[in-house]
């Protein structure tokens, strides 16, 4: 340093004293100065300046560490009131100097004066003045003014007794914190954070000094609160390694606070280092260093800081939106957002867990937005380990994350929220196959609804965590310290994960697909009426899970009277194609009811163990929106319900519309069914079918006897073509909805349709000339030939319902009744007459070819169906004649009225309705 001072200023004791500038950046002693130049592109050379002629007391100095031979020597007599004296005069201060005496070991004497020229305060002569420095006679020149009056304000100093010459006092003890005071923290809690007195003694860094603390002289360490400048790294050879901009950082804070007269707020003292904030008139020097760009921020010492963490976080972003020093290459986590992307309103869909939510943009696009520096609740040590067998359920096995979920959901679904984009979190931890990440791309925001930030609510009630980050990361919360906060407070108070109560316990049965208790469960849902419930899961358009907080259970709910597009699904032969509007229908129900409480109405379950019934939600009947918006169809099933009018009205109205399931609709020619609410008469038209299938449900599937003829051709055709030339075993592969051919257990092929693809061993298809189903390997399917196709002639298995007839719910009762149409037409020559339309299927009645006897009405007679009655005046002659076989079997108690009339207990659990 000394060459650097050398360089700037040059010194020739060989002529006249050249008189030089610079400012007083530290006072040594009552006779010792160091100067320095002014800074240009980094700290300035420096200078030390010894006062020639006169001596001031030394000042106390430590024994040095490692070397036994030293001692603790105290303050000599006047000797700081010397330094203070001078420190008070000229620290900071502008001062010119003359060099009169330089040693061989470099030591420079000389005289300073007070400004910029020698007009200025003597200050040898001003310590000499008042008695706090002696004068060295030894060297005097008779013929120097200068040193004459040295003596001269000496004598006037003895005469008056002043400093040095006064009778006793003088002296002072300073004591260092860190050998006098045991527990320097309860020292520091006795200071109850008020501000104290102190003189800035030594610059460690730029946040790290000693301080002498007023009136009681302890001197002390201290270090800026809530921030870290760059430092000296010392090595194994002892030399010291500057940090960028370490030394810039130095000269800063020492530049303003070395040696001047400070207050310090003393504000932890956390393993023996002394947190503290430092004010002085001229600003607070924490937020001057991070608005210059010196220091960053810190968050293990930003907690205990007193002025206001929100400064210290806008000085910091100011540096860094200017780039300054440190933050040269600073980029910002948003850097490459614009502004709409960074800042926006959205509609909140779903909460995913606890520090998740998908959210829907204006552009109708949805998003998943995580909160930025949280972490939801988790299970810790040993439990990861427990119940390893048992099927784990994050959101009710893991402690406190269904009391999370719950806050969020109830706080923001179907809500507007503001989204601030903190940052954007890379995919981290890729697979060593595939590259697939382990965690994909973040996008991490402040979300607040109604000026609450959400994160900050859910950290305070105790329901999740805050993250800790390295210095150096920068990608975290807008809100950080109000999170960090929030945290002390919900620990403080003992809330949610913080509490030493224990932790809920949630046994949430999960009924899904289990067949038995889903049938122990349903006489209690069904008597329950309208239930409350929360949507869970939307695997479709009509496919839900729910969760019953009153039963406290999950079950699979499938929505009743409409006949919904399936979605794709991964089965294990290959992904099963969706059908048209699949995506629609399960988006629409998902907007409406994803995660809402709902109230649902249970009407029966099916052969899985699902639940089958009405789902509403502010009023709206799902099933019925499902069909107005021309996402599905009604099934015939709906019929015997309540809402069946209003479902067949919006059927209609999206019918006419053309819209989605309807846009290649057509009517079908009126010749093809009865122009019934015009008739006045039933119109009786039978024509010959030849019934190939009945069904589990009572429907039949029939062939016309016209078309026949052509239906046994082109069978002839084809398998002359196929023996031909037969198909490569395996080589085709199945994907539903496809038209294809499949041997049948007769060894013939037959054309068929594939409705389902489990596996290439179980491949479901659907013969479409003749109306029966079953599951083949994909080993015995092959392509269709194109000769053969439906274009050349149409499926000719056509599906009926009979017409007057009411369907047993009753399983054995239904099963008593197809076993008795099976045993009389199936494989046989009938007479169809097509009475009205339903919903799925003409509703017909069917005649024996020989006898002209009606099936339906025997069935009736038999006591195996009920009647349907219908409204239609045309109609009523049948209903009539249907009604008094029903009463002949309820006399004489057939089959399903063997007990009576069943219907007058009113109990659905049977399995009948009127």
């Amino acid at each position: 340093m000394a060459s650097a001072v050398t360089a700037q200023v040059q010194s020739n004791p060989t002529s006249a004293p050249q008189l030089q500038r610079g400012i007083v950046k530290m006072v040594l002693s009552g006779c010792a100065v160091i100067v320095r130049g002014q800074p240009r592109g980094g700290p300035p050379p420096e200078r030390q300046i010894n006062l020639s002629n006169i001596r001031a007391g030394a000042l106390a100095r430590r024994a040095i560490q490692g070397q036994p031979d030293t001692k603790d020597t105290p303050d000599e007599p006047w000797a700081f009131q010397a330094r203070e004296f001078m420190r008070k005069k000229v620290i900071g201060k502008e001062v010119c100097f003359t060099v009169e005496n330089k040693t061989p070991q470099g030591r420079e004497y000389g005289m300073v004066y007070l400004g910029k020229d020698t007009s200025g305060e003597n200050i040898a002569e001003s310590l000499v003045a008042e008695g706090l420095a002696t004068v060295r006679r030894e060297g005097i020149r008779g013929n120097n003014p200068d040193q004459a009056r040295l003596c001269d304000l000496e004598d006037q100093a003895k005469s008056s007794k002043k400093g040095l010459w006064s009778e006793g006092g003088g002296s002072h003890t300073i004591r260092d914190l860190k050998y006098t005071i045991e527990n320097p923290r309860n020292f520091v809690d006795s200071l109850h954070q008020k501000p104290v007195n102190a003189i800035i003694e030594h610059v460690r860094d730029g946040c790290m000094v000693r301080a002498l603390l007023l009136p009681d002289y302890y001197l002390v360490t201290v270090m800026l609160s809530g921030v870290k400048c760059p430092t000296f790294k010392r090595e194994a050879d002892g030399s010291e390694t500057p940090e960028p901009f370490a030394a810039e950082a130095k000269f800063f804070t020492e530049s303003r606070l070395l040696q001047r007269d400070v207050q310090i707020i003393l504000e932890s003292c956390p393993n023996q280092v002394i947190l503290g904030t430092i004010l002085h008139p001229n600003g607070n020097i924490t937020e001057l260093l991070l608005k210059e760009g010196f220091a960053r921020c810190v968050d293990w010492s930003m907690a205990v800081y007193t002025q206001g963490a929100e400064k210290l976080r806008a000085a910091e972003r100011s540096a860094k939106e200017r780039k300054v020093r440190i933050w040269k290459d600073y980029v910002a986590p948003t850097a490459n957002l614009d502004q709409k992307d960074r800042q926006f309103v959205a509609k909140v869909m779903q909460v995913v867990n606890a520090d998740a939510i998908v959210v829907k943009l204006n552009s109708g696009e949805y998003k998943t937005i995580h909160l930025s520096s949280i972490r939801p609740p988790r299970l810790e040590g040993e439990e990861k380990n427990k119940d390893k067998d048992k099927r784990f359920r994050p959101l009710y096995d893991i402690p406190y994350m269904f009391e999370a979920r719950e806050f969020l959901r109830k706080k923001l679904i179907g809500k507007k929220v503001n989204v601030t984009v903190d940052y954007i979190r890379a995919a981290t931890g890729a697979m060593e196959t595939g590259g697939v990440p382990a965690f994909p791309e973040r996008t991490c925001a402040t979300v607040t609804i109604g000026g609450i930030n959400i994160a900050e609510a859910l950290v305070s009630k105790g329901l999740a965590t805050v993250i800790r980050y390295r210095q150096d990361d920068d990608q975290r919360s807008s809100h950080y310290d109000e999170l960090l906060a929030a945290e002390a407070r919900a620990i403080k108070n003992g809330k949610g994960l913080h509490s030493k109560k224990e932790v809920p316990i949630h046994r949430v049965a999960d009924i899904s697909g289990e067949t038995q208790k889903a049938k122990q469960f349903l006489p209690f849902l069904q008597r329950a009426g309208r239930s409350e419930a929360v949507v869970e899961y939307v695997f479709s358009g009509s496919r839900l899970k729910l969760y019953m907080p009153k039963e406290t259970c999950l079950i699979t709910f499938l929505l009743a009277g409409i006949e919904c597009p399936r979605g794709s699904r991964n089965m294990p032969g290959g992904m099963q194609v969706a059908e048209p509007y699949s995506e629609e229908a399960m988006l629409f129900t998902k907007e409406l009811v994803l995660q809402r409480e709902v109230e649902v109405e249970v009407e029966s379950m099916d052969k899985a163990g699902n639940f089958i019934g009405w789902l509403h939600i502010e009023g709206v009947n799902l099933s019925v929106a499902l069909v107005e918006n021309a996402l599905s169809k009604v099934h015939f099933t709906a019929e015997r319900s309540s809402y069946y009018k209003s479902l067949v009205s919006v059927e209609e109205t999206a019918r006419q519309r053309k819209e989605k399931l309807w846009a290649n609709y057509e009517e079908k020619p009126k010749e093809e069914v009865a122009q019934l609410p015009e008739e006045k008469e039933r119109v009786a038209k039978y024509r010959s079918v030849y019934v190939t299938e009945i069904t589990d449900g009572m429907h039949f599937y029939a062939q016309d006897v016209e078309t026949g003829t052509k239906l046994e051709n082109l069978m002839e055709s084809m398998r002359g073509e196929i023996a031909a030339q037969p198909p490569v075993e395996g080589s085709f592969a199945p994907r539903r909805g496809d038209f294809c051919i499949a041997k049948f257990a007769d060894g013939e092929w037959y054309r068929a349709r594939i409705e389902r693809v489990e596996s290439p061993a179980k491949v479901h298809v659907f013969y479409i000339d003749y109306g029966n189903r079953e599951i083949l390997s994909s080993t015995r399917l092959a392509a269709l030939p194109p000769a053969f196709s439906t274009r050349t002639l149409p499926p000719q298995a056509t599906e009926y319902a009979f017409a007057f007839i009411q369907v047993p719910q009753d399983e054995d009762a239904r099963a008593d009744a197809v076993d008795s149409l099976v045993r009389d037409i199936q494989n046989t020559q009938c007479l169809l007459n097509v009475e009205y339309s339903g919903v799925v299927c003409p509703q017909v009645t069917l005649q024996f070819a020989d006898s002209k006897d009606d099936v339906g009405l025997g069935l009736v007679k038999e006591g195996l169906v009920m009647v349907d009655v219908r409204k239609e005046k045309h109609l009523q002659k049948m209903v009539t004649e249907y009604l008094n076989g029903q009463e002949s079997a309820k006399s004489a108690r057939l089959n399903i009225w063997r007990y009576g009339d069943f219907r007058d207990d009113d109990a659905d659990e049977f399995g009948y309705r009127r």
